[in-house]
């Protein structure tokens, strides 16, 4: 896993990484797990209004990496907008809990693990008002979970999609949240307004202990609260909230969500009360069910697994399967 620090606002950010890239020999473009195609390029061309709208700061920073890389940012955009809205197949478990001693998330990242080593930990601190994170991708510029610096945590999973519509991706979502928004109760009033391009679930927790996950796709959106009889969220790559059901494509490919799923909800309530992060490490490790057990020669297998303990604002890492590979706590970036 490579890790990166940026600084500055997000121009200088994007064309200082192209540049050093480069310098490296390193291309973006030589690294896909899939084409860029007519349709992808159709689908970004489309979204550019809206990210001009509402997130016009990631195509300053798609800008500064084109001309760091000497390429087009049109393929940048098409490979960055069209992800999750036309998708390579990927698993994913992520979960929220809101204990009186402990507010955790955590999350495993399923890929492929022939592009393992490309993953990449960034910090992000911003010379133009956004707010700093530290998050984890398999890509770039779009995150998959992270924690900003007021204590704000989010990760998602992809669900496979019925429809798709220029909006921002789950990638792309996830961080418009560690940039723009303090609390859960932000995001929520975001997701309202937000045009959504692809199918996914994003788990939320703050640092006031507000905890929820959103199951939506570009026709709407369901939120899930813990309740006493479940007091935590947690989501896998399908819809569980009734009015979700009918708006995802299931399929055999979908990584043994349920299986997954039973796992999460199974250990978290039988650790209601008691989620510390030694807990989580072992749920995500798959010490108490199949959660990342993969056969890796089949090309699945779980690339990173991580911990945001809110709480203690204390991060735990695990830079491969955690069933094999320990958690490292990471203290290189302050919370709060």
């Amino acid at each position: 896993m490579y890790h990166l620090h940026f600084r500055g606002a997000h121009y200088e950010i994007g064309l200082r990484f192209g540049q050093s890239l480069a310098k490296n020999g390193q291309s973006l473009l030589s690294n896909l797990p899939f084409p860029i195609t007519e349709e992808r390029k159709a689908f970004a061309r489309a979204c550019v209004p809206v990210y001009q709208r509402f997130f016009p700061e990631i195509l300053e920073e798609i800008q500064g990496l084109a001309e760091g890389q000497h390429c087009a940012p049109e393929l940048l955009q098409a490979v960055l907008f069209s992800m999750y809205a036309i998708p390579p197949a990927c698993g994913c478990s992520c979960f929220a809990v809101s204990e009186q001693n402990h507010i955790l998330l955590g999350r495993n990242s399923d890929f492929s693990p022939e592009l393992e080593k490309l993953n990449t930990n960034v910090i992000y601190k911003f010379a133009n008002g956004a707010y700093s994170f530290t998050g984890n991708t398999t890509a770039f510029i779009e995150m998959e979970d992270g924690v900003n610096q007021h204590g704000l945590a989010a990760g998602l999973t992809f669900v496979p999609p019925t429809a798709k519509k220029p909006g921002l991706n789950a990638g792309m979502l996830v961080r418009f949240f560690l940039e723009k928004c303090r609390s859960t109760q932000e995001v929520l009033r975001c997701i309202r307004q937000l045009p959504i391009g692809s199918a996914q679930t994003i788990t939320v927790a703050d640092a006031a202990g507000d905890i929820a996950i959103i199951e939506c796709c570009p026709e709407q959106a369901a939120v899930i609260r813990p309740t006493e009889q479940q007091p935590f969220v947690c989501g896998v790559n399908v819809f569980h909230a009734e009015t979700m059901l009918p708006l995802q494509m299931l399929q055999g490919g979908n990584w043994r969500s349920e299986e997954r799923y039973a796992t999460l909800t199974q250990t978290l309530k039988a650790q209601s009360g008691k989620m510390d992060a030694d807990a989580a490490k072992s749920l995500l490790s798959g010490k108490t069910g199949f959660l990342c057990q993969y056969d890796r020669s089949c090309g699945t297998d779980t690339v990173w697994s991580v911990i945001y303990d809110l709480t203690a604002k204390s991060i735990y890492r695990a830079e491969g399967n955690p069933g094999r590979k320990r958690f490292i706590k990471d203290e290189r970036f302050p919370m709060g």
